[in-house]
């Protein structure tokens, strides 16, 4: 084996190895996901040689500097606030979702009013790059092939998604199947699949080069309205009001593992870097850890006395964060199941929560129009993000976590830098 180069992936922290074997180009990624900037970098470096042969000592000195980079990278100004910058009026009816690319450059928000539209961020008057049009009813959610960035996928109460170039606007491909509004839309993480979720019970998987259907996922008795790919792009997880989680293999379209215990609709679900957890929120005011192998149920998150309405995992997936109708946000200890702080503030439900790429900061979104931001170590508030004037739906940070945006039931996103 013969080392060519080196690829830094900032968040979570890691380093891809691209190397020859025998002829051909291949690739392996150490993940560096408990770097701390404060670790020392040759303890870091004598750690990843001692379990890959291609860290050789002759190449210490240039592995040290990829991991001051990544250091670097997860360095973050707990003093820092955000500022508004920029105000973009999106659609005249609802909106019912927002998505950003990679790059944090663009977002694409879907409405009642039957369409998508695209926003550039860089621009200074928030300009719309242009409008997706063609759906039939309402759009109720979108979203980018991230990393790529190139294809933006828009689903609709017509029962169809439809895949469009991001760059363009043009329509590539219409997908139908479906027998029931298509509520949740995902591709998979290489670009080459999307999947869909309908209030039909079940879910799709299509090919992107053919616009064919490749799998049709069913075992569900209510409408689900939950769907993600684990990091690897072999499994599926949805969640169901039929109170279940359930893990699909991608490639037979069977249900590899079916998680039970909850006592109400599943609301929101959320699968750690690794694929070795998965963690689900519902209505029966509990969240819940599983073991992605056995199906078995590790931790059971309790202490909220309303619904779960979201849940996540911080970026070394050693914490989750749950929001609730209760008005609070918590977090727990993934390891052992241990309620760690309570985020209290909000005056009304926190529909969602989520944790900046480094680790730092928890942002919450609420029906009380405000959006806040946490101090993870602390539990504390360090920020109120004013200006929405009715309920936030959505809030997410960028690649770099040095921007925010949020979406609102005022028809409103806002961009906070």
């Amino acid at each position: 084996m013969r080392l060519k180069k080196y690829l830094l992936r900032y968040y979570p922290p890691g380093i891809t190895l691209e190397y020859e074997k025998r002829g051909s180009i291949q690739r392996k990624t150490i993940d560096l996901l408990d770097l701390t900037p404060e670790d020392n970098v040759d303890a870091v470096i004598h750690s990843i040689a001692v379990s890959e042969p291609l860290i050789t000592p002759k190449r210490f000195e240039q592995v040290r500097h990829l991991v001051r980079q990544l250091q670097m990278g997860l360095t973050d100004d707990e003093s820092r606030k955000f500022h508004l910058s920029k105000v973009f009026k999106t659609h005249v009816l609802p909106l019912t979702n927002m998505a950003c690319n990679k790059a944090g450059t663009r977002f694409v928000t879907g409405s009642y009013d039957r369409t998508c539209k695209v926003w550039d961020t860089s621009s200074k008057t928030g300009q719309e790059v242009f409008s997706l049009n063609g759906h039939r009813n309402v759009v109720y959610n979108a979203a980018f092939n991230n990393p790529y960035g190139d294809k933006i996928a828009t689903v609709s109460f017509d029962k169809t998604a439809k895949l469009w170039n991001s760059e363009t606007g043009k329509l590539i491909s219409t997908l139908s199947g479906h027998t029931h509004e298509v509520v949740c839309v995902c591709f998979e993480p290489h670009g080459a699949h999307l999947a869909t979720a309908s209030m039909d019970t079940t879910a799709k998987v299509y090919d992107l080069e053919t616009s064919s259907e490749i799998a049709w996922l069913q075992g569900h008795d209510a409408e689900v309205i939950s769907l993600l790919y684990d990091p690897t792009g072999q499994y599926l997880i949805t969640g169901s009001f039929d109170h279940s989680v359930r893990l699909w293999d991608v490639r037979s379209g069977e249900c590899a593992r079916e998680f039970l215990g909850h006592e109400g609709e599943i609301t929101a679900t959320s699968v750690d870097f690794h694929s070795k957890v998965v963690a689900s929120g519902s209505m029966d005011q509990t969240g819940k850890l599983w073991d992605f192998g056995s199906g078995r149920c590790i931790h059971n998150f309790e202490g909220h006395t309303d619904e779960v309405l979201d849940i996540s995992f911080s970026y070394n997936c050693r914490n989750v964060a749950t929001s609730s109708g209760d008005t609070s946000a918590r977090l727990y200890d993934a390891r052992t199941g241990e309620c760690t702080d309570v985020l209290t503030g909000h005056t009304s439900e926190v529909g969602k929560v989520i944790f900046n790429p480094k680790g730092t900061r928890v942002l919450t979104a609420s029906a009380d129009a405000t959006a806040r931001v946490w101090d993870f170590s602390e539990g504390c508030c360090t920020q109120i993000l004013e200006g929405h004037t009715e309920e936030l739906m959505f809030v997410s940070f960028s690649y770099d976590g040095d921007t925010i945006l949020t979406g609102s039931k005022d028809n409103t996103c806002r961009l906070w830098k």
